[in-house]
């Protein structure tokens, strides 16, 4: 089995930053992708940013210039450093992780961000 914790959420005002972290436990032998996703109420689920396990990072448009995506393999921990914030960043924010050898993707609980006006 394995868990994904995250943590970092909370409410912030325009303009503001907040950093989240997913720390990954239990039967890992390695993680290969981490990412990113959130979801506004109404809205799909949309991945934010993703970073491979050999630290190439990807974006989406409205993450570019103002998140940034890291990860610390020694603590199976990925990290989004979320500044510039704006209300339509408002979501909760999902992690996510394709644990070796099977490659499977998990998911965490969740944790809300939100951005007040």
């Amino acid at each position: 089995q394995v868990q994904l914790v995250e943590s970092g959420g909370g409410l912030v005002q325009t303009g503001g930053s907040l950093r989240l972290s997913c720390a990954a436990s239990g039967s890992i032998f390695a993680i290969n992708d981490m990412a990113w996703y959130r979801q506004a109420p109404g809205n799909q689920r949309e991945m934010v940013a993703r970073i491979t396990s050999t630290a190439t990072t990807a974006y989406a448009d409205s993450a570019k210039g103002r998140f940034t995506i890291s990860r610390d393999n020694a603590k199976n921990t990925v990290y989004l450093q979320m500044n510039t914030l704006k209300p339509e960043d408002t979501a909760v924010y999902y992690c996510n992780a394709r644990i070796l050898p099977t490659n499977r993707a998990y998911w965490g609980q969740g944790t809300q961000v939100t951005v007040s006006s």
